[in-house]
């Protein structure tokens, strides 16, 4: 059981306290800090001016603060979807999509984690997963997730009498604290690993090269001694099920069944059906709700599957975005149905760059930023991101603050009425950017990103000057900046125009988040047994947990 006193029994009143009584505790990075000394006193206003926004939004909805629809795109690079001339300049559509974005604020600067396990990390938690254990991505079995002790912002909505269902990609970990209903969840339909395992590395894929060397007919296993070292990954766990304080079931495998492209595709159908469900389900009830929908799709990569290509792009992904943005329409439409567009804030977004490894045949390549999935260039970790709530966020609005995906779990928590239910006993990223989407434009609490990769800092971003951070003993004066408004790509360094400042300046940013990081050191994920608490664990997979956990536990004669 959780060990957090913070989340005791805490009862939304419908009365607002200030949000800077609810924040004076929460322990943010250094630079908040800089930023706070130099703002304070306008952001104290704005502070009192969205406190009584949300005070006359919770007296019309009866007493309650807005729902919460989180949609997590997997591996959309920026200009991929909300943009129809970009659409244009690349053979496809998203309509649906386009037209939500029409109705949004556009987050023009919205930074995420190079890759899926990290951003997703940063969401849930509001802390960059550096600080976690949680900033590699594993594609098979692993034997680490998301701590107990980790504080996720379903717990946090949760402690203040929201309903919360998870349906869709997870990606946290295959060890049981670190599952939906272990973390907040009241409901979970999800896979316990990722499209690696469920759309690249099977059989199918293998037939037509996208994989290599997985399965008897790819390949010639005469010289194979180690018949561990390519594990089958429909041995794996596929999808579950839960209720929270209840069974774990792995669905839809039985024992012995291989996984398929057609597995796959059925998958993503169920999750879609199951999306809409819950979306039912929590519109009947009469408290507010957190429902996040984290599709596996646009990431499907074989051809055979499909009766015909329907796109002048052609490619894998394509296709699969165009399905997806049809899906997103129906949910949208369901939204309206049901009388929940004004009281919900939906927000809509992708985790991080495409997957270049799989261009151009995907039908995605980088377009304004280089670089894609795991890279730290903007490529990877700048994407599309737009927030609806009527009444409160201005639609067809666009801002250009800087926001990283850590700010909505602090965001969130304030407009869901929850701040008192953040930690206070760790490093919080995330910092509340609600006055930047209730005010606009310039109203922002960020003007900078750490870009790590795994456990290493790679980049960072002042304003628009980014460094690439120099290797250990050179000087930051000669380092690489780039001026980002100027050069998008990161390909033309002008270290000499601003090395001479900046370089010093940096080096002090960096000083002071090192220091931060000495007072609150950096935590390792959790481990354990994979997969202990699924009730119907197939043969095949005890087998595979088995020969992980042998290699695991090597040790000399």
């Amino acid at each position: 059981m959780k060990s957090k006193l913070f989340l005791s029994a805490l009862v939304f009143t419908g009365s607002a306290i200030t949000a800077a009584a609810q924040d004076s505790n929460i322990v943010h990075d250094a630079e908040y800090y800089v930023l706070k000394q130099q703002n304070e006193a306008v952001w104290v206003e704005n502070d009192a001016q969205v406190d009584q926004l949300l005070a006359d939004f919770r007296e019309k909805n009866g007493g309650n603060p807005p729902n919460i629809f989180y949609i997590l795109i997997d591996d959309m690079g920026f200009g991929d979807m909300g943009m129809p001339e970009m659409n244009a300049i690349r053979g496809y559509s998203t309509p649906n999509i386009n037209a939500l974005a029409e109705e949004s604020m556009r987050f023009a600067r919205m930074y995420t984690e190079p890759s899926c396990t990290p951003s997703r990390v940063a969401f849930m938690t509001g802390r960059q997963p550096y600080r976690n254990g949680m900033g590699d991505t594993a594609v098979d079995i692993s034997g680490f997730g998301l701590a107990d002790e980790e504080v996720t912002i379903a717990e946090v909505l949760k402690s203040v009498g929201y309903n919360t269902s998870h349906v869709g990609k997870w990606h946290m970990g295959d060890i049981q604290e670190s599952w939906p209903t272990y973390q907040g969840f009241d409901y979970a339909a999800f896979p316990i690993h990722q499209q690696g395992q469920l759309a690249i590395f099977n059989e199918d894929a293998a037939k037509e090269e996208i994989t290599m060397a997985i399965g008897e007919d790819n390949y010639n296993s005469k010289y194979t001694l180690d018949d561990w070292f390519r594990p089958d990954p429909g041995h794996m766990i596929t999808g579950l099920e839960a209720v929270i304080g209840g069974e774990v079931r792995e669905v839809h495998m039985e024992p012995g069944e291989k996984w398929t492209q057609d597995k796959y595709n059925e998958m993503n159908i169920r999750y879609q059906a199951q999306a809409m469900e819950q979306l039912r389900l929590l519109a009947e009830r009469d408290e507010p709700f957190f429902l996040q929908y984290w599709p596996l799709v646009p990431l499907s990569t074989t051809r055979t599957t499909r009766e015909a290509f329907t796109t002048p792009n052609g490619g894998t992904f394509v296709e699969s975005m165009e399905e997806l943005d049809e899906w997103i329409g129906v949910i949208l439409n369901e939204v309206d149905a049901l009388g929940l567009r004004d009281n919900t804030l939906i927000v809509l977004m992708g985790d991080n760059g495409h997957f270049t490894k799989y261009a151009p045949g995907s039908g995605f390549s980088p377009l304004v930023f280089r670089g894609g999935k795991a890279d730290t260039s903007e490529g990877g970790v700048r994407v599309d991101a737009f927030a609806r709530l009527p009444g409160l966020i201005e639609g067809d609005s666009i801002v250009s603050d800087i926001i990283h995906i850590s700010d909505l779990f602090t965001s969130i928590a304030r407009i869901g009425g929850a701040m008192d239910a953040i930690p206070r006993d760790r490093i919080i990223d995330g910092v509340d950017q609600t006055s930047l989407m209730f005010i606009g434009d310039t109203h922002g609490r960020r003007d900078h990103v750490l870009i790590y990769s795994i456990n290493s800092l790679k980049e960072v971003v002042k304003e628009h000057i980014k460094l690439k951070v120099p290797a250990k003993g050179e000087n930051a004066i000669v380092a690489k900046f780039y001026n980002l408004f100027r050069d998008p790509r990161e390909e033309q360094s002008v270290s000499t125009e601003i090395g001479a400042w900046a370089g010093h300046e940096f080096n002090r940013i960096i000083a002071r988040h090192l220091k931060f990081k000495e007072m609150y050191p950096d935590q390792p994920a959790a481990t354990g047994r994979p997969y202990e608490g699924i009730v119907n664990l197939r043969p095949e997979t005890v087998a595979a947990v088995d020969a992980f956990v042998a290699k695991r536990d090597i040790q000399p004669d």
